[in-house]
């Protein structure tokens, strides 16, 4: 008898998918997709009219940047404001478009097994929204509903730095406390736990985990600060307008707000919205820099400039200085970046990583002493800044990583343990 289940990590930016053999206690694969959804412009009747992951990105490109093009899903989880969107003539609801891409995971891990697996632990942030019970409940419920229409008959939830957690536990020789710091694109979690690979696969952890916590600020967080600071002033931030004879007047800052926000932009196309961005351009006598703003919207620009500004953060990474550069459709940007400079623009963000992860170790009555190690994992974890606050906070700490992009999955598939309760 076929007997598996696929550790989900349904991430803001990629999900990962394990598929571990629960004969053999091992996992057998993992399959990683960006958390991106595609529809073309135009709808073929009796078609699936959406390509999710790699293909969402060339099928966006290849149709010269039209259709519908979404990112950062898991962004809206949480959010009441969002009902649904039409596309097609069909209604999507948060459950919906999540739903998609864990659809198209389970799709590819089934096609490798040769059956419908039905079993899935799938991870979820300690906080949705920060600690806002009503919002986690909403999340939760939409999280659990997309599980359902992917296809999956038995699920559990774990938190995804418990997951990432019990990754770095098949790799250590002695028992350890470990502070876990998972920085995705959306959240940052933390988790503070025994970690002993004589444990490994018990099926009770319960006693193990002695703390989690998490706030609302992850990569995407990094990406809105930079394209707000340096990549709003070329579409137009600063743009004056002449409504009436002598009165001179600044674009309202809320246009901007809404292109450095990606689960905002991906609707930021009313009716309403772009008459008064036609207003101001005129107003303004026809200002080329917000004129940049009109084309970024009516040719749903925004993840390709959004690439320029990733590949920013990935070169300041490894380096000292980067270009934030974008050309296309007379929109001109070319703008050294140094490290220091983007360091000066997250700073707020890091600050806030940095006083909760102060707040969670003081209400949980963690002293810093008896933190054997760290292990820090997604892709936020790679940022210079995010790794000199750790380095500071715990200087006597070993330091681990394991894969930033996978490490969570294969952890939720250890998981297995939760299916017995």
């Amino acid at each position: 008898m076929n007997k598996h289940l696929y550790g989900i990590d349904f991430g803001t930016t990629n999900s990962a998918l394990s598929i571990f053999d629960e004969a053999s206690q091992q996992i057998i694969a993992t399959i990683t997709v960006p958390s991106l959804i595609y529809f073309p412009q135009e709808a073929i009747p009796g078609e699936k009219n959406y390509v999710v992951g790699e293909q969402a990105i060339t099928g966006y490109l290849a149709d010269g940047m039209k259709g519908r093009f979404i990112k950062s899903i898991k962004q809206i989880l949480s959010r009441s404001s969002f009902i649904e969107t039409r596309i097609h003539n069909k209604r999507y609801n948060a459950a919906d478009l999540v739903a998609l891409i864990l659809k198209d995971l389970k799709a590819k891990a089934d096609e490798l097994l040769g059956y419908d697996c039905q079993k899935a632990v799938i991870g979820r942030p300690v906080f949705f929204d920060d600690n806002d019970p009503a919002k986690d409940t909403l999340a939760h419920t939409r999280l659990t509903k997309a599980a359902q229409l992917a296809g999956f008959g038995e699920v559990r939830f774990q938190f995804e730095p418990i997951g990432a957690a019990f990754a770095y536990e098949r790799t250590i020789t002695k028992q350890e406390k470990v502070l876990v710091a998972d920085l995705g694109g959306g959240t940052t979690d933390f988790t503070f736990l025994i970690l002993d690979p004589e444990q490994a696969g018990n099926k009770d952890r319960k006693r193990d985990n002695m703390a989690s916590g998490g706030i609302y600020i992850g990569g995407d967080s990094f990406d809105s600060a930079f394209m707000w600071d340096r990549g709003t002033p070329y579409f137009g931030k600063n743009t004056l307008y002449e409504a009436t004879p002598g009165k001179v007047l600044t674009v309202p800052v809320s246009l901007f707000a809404n292109i450095c926000s990606w689960d905002q932009m991906n609707f930021f196309n009313g009716l309403r919205i772009r008459k008064d961005m036609e207003n101001y351009y005129h107003y303004s006598k026809n200002d080329p820099k917000f004129k940049n703003l009109i084309t970024l919207i009516d040719n749903n620009l925004g993840y390709s400039v959004f690439q320029s500004i990733e590949r920013t953060k990935i070169e300041l990474s490894k380096q000292e200085l980067s270009a934030f550069a974008y050309s296309n459709m007379e929109i001109e940007i070319e703008e050294e970046i140094s490290l220091a400079q983007y360091n000066g623009i997250i700073a707020k963000d890091v600050a806030k990583i940095a006083a909760y992860l102060d707040e969670f170790l003081a209400s949980n009555n963690i002293n810093p002493a008896e933190i054997d190690s760290l292990f820090l994992t997604g892709g936020t974890s790679l940022v210079k800044g995010v790794q000199a606050l750790f380095k500071e906070r715990f200087p006597q700490v070993p330091v681990n990583s394991g894969d930033n992009f996978t490490s969570v999955a294969k952890g939720l598939a250890y998981s297995g343990y939760l299916f017995d309760d």
